[in-house]
């Protein structure tokens, strides 16, 4: 198995880390992901937003402007919602994430696994390779 805690809330590092993910799940290694603080309101947001914010230039300062960028942007949205559904591959809210982005529950519950500690994550992932990402 293969676990990773998504913190970040930079476009390009969690495609990073969702890629790993679904490329093991896809190689039907069980992965899990429990998203944290900068990640998880990335997660959560529709494709049209989520495009809008991976394509801007401050979000994403790495990547070349115009075509290159706004590529990236529809391939973010398109690997976040293969990660959400690819079987194998279970994303979870935590819950100290949630109250701080202000992320209801019934809204991660909805789109994701659903919501746990940072204990019950690390718990139900012992064993796992582990990656912050």
């Amino acid at each position: 198995m293969i676990a990773a805690v998504l913190e970040t809330d930079e476009p390009t590092r969690l495609y990073s880390g969702l890629s790993v993910l679904v490329s093991a799940a896809s190689a039907n290694r069980p992965a899990r992901a429990l998203a944290g603080f900068g990640a998880l309101p990335l997660l959560l947001l529709d494709a049209e937003a989520l495009t809008a914010r991976a394509a801007l230039p401050e979000a994403t300062p790495s990547l070349a402007a115009g075509a290159p960028r706004e590529r990236f942007a529809r391939s973010l949205v398109e690997l976040r919602d293969l990660a959400l559904t690819l079987p194998g591959l279970e994303l979870w809210a935590c819950s100290a994430a949630l109250e701080a982005t202000g992320t209801t529950r019934a809204e991660a519950e909805r789109r994701l696994a659903g919501v746990c500690s940072m204990d019950a994550f690390l718990r139900a992932a012992a064993g796992a390779e582990l990656l912050f990402v």
